[in-house]
C-alpha cells in the first residue's frame, strides 16, 4: 500500500500559504490542517480568559485545554490574536502539546484521505520533516503587508498600512529568531515567490511543484 502523501507548506505571514494550501488540499481531495489556527485559538482562549500570552505556563494550561470549536472563531483572524499567537507560538511546552495532534493529522488524515496539506511555519522542519512535499511561501514583506491591510479592510477593520507593515517585520523577526522551531525554509523546501504573482499564477505554479516533488518520489500520479 501507498503511504499517505504529505504537504508540508510554510512561510510568513500574509504569503499567500493559507490560501494555496486550503486550494491545493481541495483540488487533490487532501486533509487539510491550519496548524497556525491552533495557536491562535490558543491566543483567543487565552485573551477571553485575561490570560498573558506571554506566560509560558498559562500557555501550555489553555493548550492542553483547547476547546478545538475555537478555531472557527472570526476573531482568530483579527491582528490582536494574531500578534498573542506569535507569543504563544514561542513556548516550547505549547508547541510539543500541539505537535501530537498535527502529526497524527498529517499520518492518519480523517476521512481515509490519500493525503494531507498541513501549512505553519515549522511543518517541513519539524511537524513533518519527512514530508514528501515541502513548500516555502514568501513575499517581500511590503506585498504581504498590502494583502493582509487589504484583507482587514474588506473586514470593515479600520488599519494603516505603514502600522500593519511594521507588526508584520516585528512578528517576522521574532518568529526567525526564537529558539524552538524558528520559521526557515527546510533544506528541501521548493521556494515559491509570490510577490508579483496573482492567486491563479501561484496555484498554477505550486501545483507543479507539488506534482514535481510527487513524481520524483515515486507517488502515484496526481
Amino acid at each position: 500500500m501507498n503511504r499517505t502523501v504529505i504537504i508540508a507548506i510554510d512561510g510568513p505571514g500574509a504569503s499567500g500559504k493559507g490560501t494555496l494550501a486550503r486550494r491545493l488540499a481541495a483540488h487533490l481531495g487532501y486533509a487539510y490542517l491550519d496548524t497556525g489556527a491552533m495557536y491562535r485559538a490558543v491566543a483567543l482562549q487565552m485573551l477571553q480568559a485575561g490570560a498573558d500570552p506571554a506566560d509560558a505556563q498559562a500557555a501550555l494550561v489553555a493548550a492542553q485545554n483547547l476547546d478545538t470549536r475555537l478555531i472557527d472563531d472570526r476573531q482568530l483572524r483579527t491582528d490582536r490574536v494574531g500578534e498573542a499567537a506569535s507569543r504563544v507560538a514561542a513556548h516550547e511546552d505549547v508547541r510539543q502539546a500541539l505537535m501530537v495532534f498535527q502529526r497524527s493529522f498529517a499520518t492518519n488524515p480523517p476521512g481515509k484521505s490519500p493525503g494531507a496539506v498541513l501549512d505553519g511555519r515549522d511543518i517541513g522542519t519539524v511537524i513533518c520533516p519527512d514530508a514528501q512535499v515541502k513548500l516555502f511561501v514568501t513575499a517581500s514583506p511590503e506585498a504581504r503587508a498590502h494583502r493582509r491591510y487589504t484583507e482587514l479592510g474588506a473586514r470593515g477593520e479600520a488599519a494603516s498600512e505603514a502600522k500593519v507593515l511594521a507588526e508584520l517585520q516585528v512578528r517576522d523577526a521574532r518568529d526567525q529568531t526564537r529558539s524552538v522551531a524558528p520559521l526557515r525554509a527546510a533544506p528541501d523546501a521548493v521556494i515559491l515567490d509570490t510577490t508579483d504573482m496573482a492567486i491563479d499564477a501561484a496555484f498554477a505554479a505550486a501545483l507543479s511543484a507539488v506534482a514535481g516533488k510527487i513524481a520524483s518520489n515515486g507517488e502515484p500520479d496526481l
